[in-house]
């Protein structure tokens, strides 16, 4: 496991030697869970859930340049790791397992326990923090809602900053109540939300892809972080194809991707799933770096570390 008695880590210990990214995401637990249900398991053990986030880990870490993992199933499976392999750089997702919300959305919480210090005690290299910023969303006369998700990554990164770790901020969107943003509209939502989080000055961005060449580029005028792209469970093809436009129109430093590459061994036992990922895993994981190669940004070029 990664040092724990580290005093300060950055993001070239969670990058490849050239400064991109190239994470494999497995911080799923109830979304983890549905899938496992999907797939005619409707209730894995424990055991269960950690052999599987173990033996991702495994059959991946040769290529992968770190691996997210949450703390309740992903940090414990480290453990089953045998020494014949490289130990990863690893992000612990340092959001709530469970969200709270107001009137259908979700409301930001964060959880004090579960700090920079904390994820650093985890082994971890980087604190990733998942966050679901609506920008453009209208205050009425409830709460805003936006407002106090960008005060919660403000806490969040001046711990990281306080504790000398790197602050990995992840923004989902989502649709008002009665609404179904696509097209230009979802395009702006993307953007603008990672511009307000940007403000904040995170070390690294986790953002969907706009949807667009044109859109790409409107995200790299917007941002001066380092970004990279998540998969959102899309096909592995398409997402393949995302990541070239991300990094070739929007100066992306690389991936932080899971069930692109991951999530057709949910339900196998364990001997197909192990066989799976280093086969077909490792393929994906082998076309995902061939798409950001020669093509993704380096985090040092764009902080200029």
């Amino acid at each position: 496991m990664v040092d724990s008695t580290a005093t300060r880590t950055s993001l070239a210990d969670i990058a490849t030697d050239d400064g991109t990214f190239a994470i494999i995401a497995m911080d799923q637990r109830n979304t983890l869970k549905r899938m496992y249900a999907a797939a005619g398991v409707a209730d894995p053990t424990d055991a269960e859930l950690v052999g599987a986030k173990a033996d991702v880990v495994s059959a991946l870490r040769q290529s992968a340049s770190a691996f997210l993992l949450d703390p309740t199933y992903g940090i414990p499976a480290l453990a089953e790791l045998d020494d014949s392999g490289p130990m990863p750089g690893i992000l612990v997702a340092a959001e709530p397992s469970a969200r709270d919300s107001w009137e259908g959305e979700p409301r930001a919480t964060r959880d004090p326990q579960q700090d920079a210090a904390w994820v650093r005690a985890q082994g971890g290299h980087a604190v990733k923090f998942l966050i679901q910023l609506r920008a453009g969303r209208p205050v009425g006369d409830g709460p805003d809602l936006s407002a106090e998700a960008l005060q919660v990554v403000g806490e969040v990164i001046a711990d990281c900053r306080e504790q000398g770790i790197p602050s990995v901020i992840e923004n989902l969107i989502y649709d008002l109540p009665g609404q179904h943003l696509s097209g230009r509209e979802r395009e702006d939502v993307i953007i603008e939300s990672a511009r307000q989080l940007d403000q904040l000055g995170p070390d690294l961005l986790k953002l969907e892809y706009p949807g667009s060449p044109h859109a790409c580029r409107r995200l790299a005028g917007a941002v001066t972080a380092p970004w990279a792209v998540l998969s959102a469970g899309v096909a592995f093809d398409e997402f393949s194809h995302v990541l070239q436009v991300s990094c070739d129109e929007g100066g992306a430093s690389g991936f932080i991707a899971g069930r692109a590459v991951w999530k057709d061994v949910v339900g196998m036992s364990r001997p197909d799933r192990q066989a799976y990922l280093v086969d077909e895993g490792q393929r994906r994981l082998d076309g995902c770096l061939a798409a950001i190669s020669g093509r993704a940004r380096p985090w040092t070029e764009v902080t200029g570390s």
